[in-house]
């Protein structure tokens, strides 16, 4: 029966597919010339290309190159959570009868390890401050959005309120940093180059995503909190199994330090365009250059997660004090069908801070202002 509800209910988003497509065109024109929006009408209805696009995309079919998407087509795409919620699907099991094939946890789709070669100079990839223009395709309250690709009953008022059973105690470590793809970096800019292992990626721990790790344990330490960072490459040499691998490690951690109740995996996001354009997340916070954080949180949509409402409501509180603090700096959080290792801990989270194209400056300056905002939700619970 469930079966027969799965196939009845891909129908029906076969049906709804064009639909969204069309309305997502039509409120992003809201905000353009309206001669501009009809020639935008036009050439979509025309493309052939865009319309499949369209369809595949929301049934979790629409492959990394986009099948020759222009780039400003894509970002369209991108810009409807309930289009883009199918982007990589096919590789996490987006429904019932893939969701029965899967055998272990896979690494995330969303952060693949081969990108294509990154050939733009710095100030030539394309910054974008990636904000909701509304609440369409999200689940939302008191400003924070929520793109709920497993479609969960989600009530994030309540989420936001909630009291948490998060404790930290006085003596021991309460905090954990780590990184399942410790190789992850960004792109070389002025004197932060390195001696790459892939495009965006080093083992310089002093250049990848393991430096911004530093960044966020000494602003929690300088708070008063007591944080362990685990610098180990799980993602190098070998990149398939690394959540398994930094599994282990996470539970070796919490086996020598039970103390430790928040585990937070670092990691940056990558965005590129159907033409090779190579995207960054970004902002201007009291005159500096900032990269934005994403916060990608677990569900119980495939896999056995009992805290993942937990995690989720520290993930609204900490989102919300950030709001409050730099309101461009963070981009909505991502529920998502996989766990990313966060039924470990009552405060587990992962956070992308910036993508590929940011520099490493950028995301520094973003790693520093999220440390502040999170420890200043973690002191609450001290």
């Amino acid at each position: 029966m469930e079966k027969g509800q799965g196939r009845w209910t891909r129908l029906l988003r076969r049906g709804i597919a064009l639909f969204l497509a069309t309305v997502t065109v039509w409120v992003l024109s809201l905000t353009a010339d309206i001669g501009a929006a009809a020639g935008t009408f036009r050439t979509l209805a025309e493309s052939p290309t865009f319309v499949s696009a369209a369809l595949r995309a929301e049934l979790g079919d629409l492959p990394a190159e986009d099948q020759g998407l222009t780039g400003w087509q894509r970002l369209i795409l991108g810009q409807s959570p309930s289009l883009s919620a199918g982007i990589g699907r096919g590789e996490t099991g987006g429904d019932e009868e893939a969701a029965e094939e899967v055998e272990g946890e896979p690494d995330d789709p969303e952060d693949p390890e081969n990108l294509p070669e990154v050939t733009a100079a710095p100030e030539d990839i394309v910054g974008k401050t990636l904000l909701p223009v509304n609440g369409d395709g999200y689940d939302a309250a008191q400003g924070v959005y929520i793109e709920n690709r497993p479609g969960l009953a989600l009530d994030v008022a309540a989420l936001a309120e909630a009291q948490l059973t998060l404790s930290l105690p006085e003596e021991g470590p309460q905090v954990l940093i780590v990184h399942t793809h410790g190789s992850e970096a960004y792109t070389p800019d002025g004197g932060d180059t390195y001696v790459a292992t892939g495009e965006c990626r080093t083992t310089d721990t002093t250049k990848s995503v393991v430096r911004v790790g530093d960044e966020i344990a000494k602003v929690l330490t300088e708070m008063g909190l007591t944080v362990v960072h685990d610098t180990g490459l799980y993602d190098y040499p070998e990149y398939n199994g690394a959540y398994d691998r930094s599994l282990a490690a996470v539970e070796n951690w919490l086996a020598q330090y039970p103390s430790i109740q928040v585990v937070l995996d670092v990691h940056r996001d990558a965005l590129i365009g159907a033409d090779g354009t190579v995207y960054k997340p970004i902002t201007t916070i009291n005159g500096e250059k900032c990269a934005q954080v994403m916060l990608v949180m677990g569900s119980n949509a495939l896999y056995d997660h009992p805290n993942w409402l937990e995690n989720l409501s520290l993930a609204v509180k900490v989102q919300k004090e950030m709001n409050t603090l730099w309101p461009t700096l963070a981009r909505p959080i991502g529920l998502r069908e996989n766990r990313y290792n966060q039924q470990t801990a009552p405060g587990a989270m992962l956070v992308e801070i910036g993508s590929h194209g940011n520099t490493l400056q950028e995301a520094l300056a973003a790693a520093r202002m999220f440390a502040r905002a999170l420890g200043a939700v973690l002191l609450e619970y001290q």
